[in-house]
């Protein structure tokens, strides 16, 4: 499925006006990538304040990349891209939009109209849904940039339970903490594969490092893209959030101002901690001490995972993989009147599940006011 003479734009001449960069070169698609609560969503708000890139939020059409193996036309593919995650409705796109039946075509169409709107130059989206699948992009896409941020694994995993708690989460689901941890060694493995075929088409950076400096971070990815740099991507004041997703954890990308997540309170179980301590203490050495970048990755211990406990934890997060993967196989194929009832009765039981913790919680606040009541008296 390469696409090799598609391009986002008409060739023009590099120009600045007025701070803003006019079309210039063609440009490929840019993918911005890291793992799950890992600070994606920050990035894309700073970076789509700058006039010249247009990113979707979570598109996901190559997350559905079992469409590709049906002889269907191009619009029952976007339908079930639609149904999926409600891509166009979130990026004021139409069925009219996209030609061809190739999922590579019709994401170049998206990410070009997209774009287009805004009269921007670069073109792509921003999801950590392809964590795994770097290089799948990168042979589908041959003029494909990608920006990959990654963040300490075990505020990560603080992030994740904290989302968890959230009424309907989609990160209420087992193996969460799995997925995110050996999630991010499959994303590194991805990288360098990457780098070793196409060096000069990744540009790495820290969540750390992004929150503690914006504009020097933001400075640096428009060198990579070759645009010039808006002071305006060092805040996220006036970014645009339409895209994103109404319900879920995403109050920290819908502030004013960037702030760290440092200061929350640390909810990782003790068990866990050590496990990601280990991991981290494996990795240093596999990785000759270049990854993961962690400042206080010393004072966790140098303990390493068990051979037996290295197995059983791989062989889990293949499991669960695969049930993420079966559950897409059946949005691609099952019929979608199945699955908008399968869908209907599933919200009906989250709003159930809501209620029963709404009516929960007054009561166990006045328990809590009594049982402090009675410790005054």
């Amino acid at each position: 499925m390469q696409i090799a003479e598609l391009t986002m734009t008409e060739p023009t001449d590099v120009a600045v006006t007025s701070g803003k960069a006019k079309p210039s070169t063609p440009r490929g698609p840019l993918f911005v990538l890291g793992m799950w609560r890992s600070g994606t969503s920050l990035l894309y708000a700073l970076l789509n304040k700058h006039p010249q890139i247009a990113l979707l939020y979570e598109g996901d059409l190559h997350v559905l990349r079992p469409l590709s193996w049906v002889p269907a036309p191009g619009p029952w593919k976007v339908r079930r891209w639609e149904f999926w995650n409600d891509a166009l409705q979130r990026h004021n796109l139409h069925s009219r939009d996209f030609s061809g039946s190739d999922l590579s075509q019709i994401a170049l169409d998206a990410y070009r109209h997209y774009a287009d709107e805004k009269g921007a130059l670069i073109g792509g989206e921003k999801s950590p849904n392809y964590f795994d699948s770097i290089t799948l992009l990168a042979d589908d896409f041959p003029d494909a940039r990608f920006i990959v941020i990654w963040r300490d694994p075990e505020a990560i995993c603080n992030s994740v339970i904290r989302a968890a708690r959230k009424i309907h989460s989609w990160f209420d689901r087992g193996g969460m903490w799995l997925r995110v941890l050996l999630g991010m060694e499959e994303m590194r493995m991805e990288c360098n594969r990457l780098v070793a075929k196409y060096p000069t088409r990744l540009h790495e950076l820290s969540y750390e490092e992004m929150v503690r400096d914006p504009e020097k971070t933001m400075k640096a990815i428009c060198d990579f893209l070759e645009i010039p740099f808006v002071p305006d991507m060092a805040s996220l004041e006036g970014a645009d959030r339409s895209a994103i997703y109404e319900a879920g954890p995403h109050e920290m990308v819908r502030s004013k101002h960037i702030v760290s997540s440092a200061r929350r309170a640390d909810v990782v179980p003790t068990k866990l901690k050590k496990k990601i301590a280990c991991y981290v203490s494996l990795w240093r050495e596999n990785y000759a001490e270049s990854w993961p970048q962690i400042q206080d990755w010393k004072t966790r211990g140098s303990v390493q995972p068990s051979l037996f406990e290295r197995l059983s934890d791989r062989v889990l997060y293949r499991c669960l993989r695969l049930l993420d993967a079966a559950i897409v196989l059946a949005y691609c194929l099952v019929p979608l009147a199945l699955l908008g009832r399968f869908r209907h009765f599933q919200r009906k039981r989250e709003e159930v599940r809501a209620r029963r913790q709404q009516a929960k919680t007054p009561s166990q606040s006045s328990s809590s006011n009594t049982a402090t009541t009675s410790r005054s008296e």
